[in-house]
This record gives structure tokens, C-alpha cells and sequence, in this order.
């Protein structure tokens, strides 16, 4: 009987490792948004070198400016995914990313995932945050991003009548994971391909909507930014990138 116990004991603990493993193993080396895409602007065809950079999550007293610094060095224009609750939280970051020519959009109020939201939860969430994005920056948002890809189609007809655009991305440079800088460079130069939209991040951890290490991505733009232009291509918004495939 002890024996057997024990027997049990053992492989409901294998179970669990393993289990935690494959969550591990998916979460590290597979994007979810490749499911959902289906009815979203992720990638564009284009035999123009065109690649958009996006980031998610912030603005971030801390790592917004650093980043925002990375891109002016490069001169390079990207598109930031807020969150309402951190532009009241930090309006003067989110001023400077408008005033120095990015793009917003709407990534919710507080990031929770779509997937669990009624239509009117959803509705005032984006409302929410389109309203204090225009309160502390001026500009009107018409990009929306779920937090992370959690999306059902429902929620994206709904989204099309309120009049956005579900945006996803084509590469994710997984830089909330803290990859090195030099891995990450190295695994967006393999896969990218011309109308890519990339994804990082200026803010969030892994459990958290803040609190998160961005210095690999801090490093990685100027790295990134060199290599590509020298493969001859050149950096969009999303509204610039959905021009060239409206012109297609």
C-alpha cells in the first residue's frame, strides 16, 4: 500500500513538471498570435523593405525614455501600443512619445486578457483609453491591440464597428522573456521578411502590466536598425504600412 503510494505520489509530480515544462516550452517558443491572426493587420505583402516596430505595454517612466532615445539616435519612427491606466499614470512620457512623431494606439485600460470581456466591457475599456490617450496627447486612436493576442472573432467585428483596426505583428522579438540582445537581433534578421510588423515591449513583466527589464530591447534597436538598413530596408509606422498595401 505505501508503495503504491509513493508510485502515485512520483508520477503526479512528473505530471506536474512536465506540464509546467510544455507551458515553459510554448510560452518561450511559440506566438499565440499565429491562431488568432485570421481578420487582423499583421503583415503586409510588399516588395518594398518595409518593416514596422511596435511596443506594447507602456508608457514606462523608465524604459519608455531609454527607448525613446534608442530611436531618435536611429531616426526612426515606431508605433507604441498604450495602456490607459499607465498614460494617466505617466502623461509626460506619453506627451513625449507624441510629440517626437510616433504613432498610438489602443492596447486597453489595464491589460486584461479580451477573451474573458462582455461587449460592454470591452467597449468601455477601448473607449476608456482612447478617451485619456486623447486627453493627454491629442491624438485620436484607430490601432487596437489585444494584450497578448488574446482575441475571439466576435471581439474583432465588434472593434471594426467601433472603427479600429485589430493590429498584430508577423515577428515577435519575445524581449519580455530578457533574451539577450544579440539573440534577438540575430533570430529577427533570419525571419524577417519585407512588411513585417514587430513586436517588443516598453513596459510589463511577466505577471505585471509594469516591472519588467528592458534593457535587451534598449540595445537591440540600434543593433537591429544598422543591420536592416544596410539589407536596404526602412522603418514604418502602421498607418505608413498600411498606405503601401493600400497603393498595392
Amino acid at each position: 500500500m505505501f508503495n503504491r503510494l509513493k508510485r502515485m505520489i512520483l508520477i503526479l509530480v512528473l505530471v506536474i513538471i512536465l506540464a509546467f515544462l510544455a507551458v515553459v516550452s510554448f510560452t518561450l517558443f511559440f506566438d499565440q498570435a499565429v491562431i488568432v491572426r485570421k481578420g487582423t493587420v499583421y503583415h503586409i505583402r510588399s516588395n518594398e523593405k518595409v518593416v514596422a516596430l511596435t511596443f506594447d505595454d507602456g508608457p514606462s517612466p523608465i524604459w519608455t525614455p531609454q527607448i525613446l532615445d534608442a530611436l531618435k539616435a536611429v531616426d526612426v519612427q515606431a508605433t507604441f501600443f498604450m495602456l490607459g491606466e499607465h498614460v494617466q499614470r505617466y502623461p509626460d512620457i506619453a506627451r513625449r512619445v507624441a510629440k517626437e512623431g510616433h504613432e498610438i494606439g489602443n492596447h486597453t485600460y489595464d491589460h486584461h486578457g479580451l477573451i474573458y470581456y462582455k461587449p460592454e466591457e470591452l467597449n468601455r475599456e477601448v473607449k476608456d483609453t482612447e478617451r485619456v490617450i486623447l486627453a493627454v496627447t491629442g491624438k485620436e486612436t484607430k490601432y487596437f491591440r489585444p494584450p497578448k493576442a488574446w482575441i475571439t472573432d466576435q471581439e474583432k467585428k465588434q472593434l471594426t464597428a467601433m472603427g479600429y483596426k485589430t493590429v498584430l505583428w508577423s515577428l515577435n522579438s519575445k524581449d519580455w522573456v530578457t533574451f539577450d540582445d544579440r539573440y534577438i537581433v540575430k533570430y529577427l534578421l533570419y525571419h524577417v521578411r519585407p512588411g513585417d510588423i514587430i513586436l517588443f515591449h516598453d513596459s510589463g513583466g511577466v505577471f505585471k502590466t509594469e516591472g519588467g527589464n528592458r534593457k535587451e530591447t534598449v540595445k537591440t534597436i540600434p543593433r537591429l536598425v544598422q543591420r536592416l538598413r544596410a539589407r536596404g530596408y526602412r522603418f514604418v509606422t502602421i498607418s505608413e504600412l498600411l498606405k503601401i498595401a493600400d497603393n498595392k
